[in-house]
């Protein structure tokens, strides 16, 4: 195979090998509904997915269904969250999404883009998380390691995720954009990372622009 030459290229050729990479690549937080991982996903700024997923068993078993977090006591809330960071910002936008859910979509989460980040505390990158993994809707959510590697490999110049995600969801069939940010997301994390990366363990070197960038 020759070296691809364009961004489209690069990213097919991407997708292709870290899905041979990456077979298992799942969302690692904890969830069993789209309301679950909508509220986990907000918890998640800022925050590692482990210690996300040892708030939310206490979370969600106080408050099990959108209309019970819409009711909360604030302060009975970012006490369980506390350990997640930012607790009562993240607080308020829980019990903001959760009224949001409750008034305008029959306590359900919506599943169009305009519907998810109208609600408090959910920008693209959650409303993608949601829509990629628990809804099955094209999604790509690009964070700090979807935004280094699609910079590193070519993929695009951009720094900002929305500009991001749109010069890449061309690139990616979509049914399976959401797939290509999480092994993405593995690959920076276990090969990639913002410092020193490990390009001889690379299964993309052979056409990286940025190897041996550092």
């Amino acid at each position: 195979m020759g070296r691809p030459r364009s961004p489209a290229g690069r990213a097919r050729v991407t997708h292709e090998r870290l899905a041979l990479e990456y077979p298992e690549a799942r969302c690692e937080l904890d969830h069993r509904n789209p309301y679950e991982l909508l509220a986990a996903t907000i918890l998640s700024a800022q925050c590692t997915d482990a210690r996300v997923n040892m708030v939310t068993p206490a979370l969600f078993a106080r408050y099990p269904t959108p209309e019970d977090l819409a009711m909360a006591n604030p302060e009975e809330l970012e006490e369980i969250i506390h350990s997640t960071g930012f607790y009562r910002a993240k607080a308020a936008n829980l019990m903001g999404m959760a009224t949001g859910l409750v008034e305008r979509h029959g306590g359900e989460v919506p599943s169009a883009m305009a519907d998810l980040v109208a609600l408090p505390g959910v920008g693209r990158k959650t409303a993608n998380v949601v829509r990629s993994v628990a809804l099955d809707l094209p999604g790509l959510p690009v964070d700090t390691h979807v935004g280094r590697l699609a910079r590193r490999l070519g993929l695009t110049t951009e720094t900002d995720p929305v500009k991001i995600e749109r010069e890449l969801n061309p690139m990616v069939p979509a049914g399976e954009r959401g797939a290509f940010s999480l092994r993405l997301i593995l690959h920076g994390r276990r090969v990639c990372p913002s410092r020193k990366p490990r390009c001889e363990e690379c299964v993309l070197a052979d056409f990286c622009p940025a190897v041996g960038v550092g």
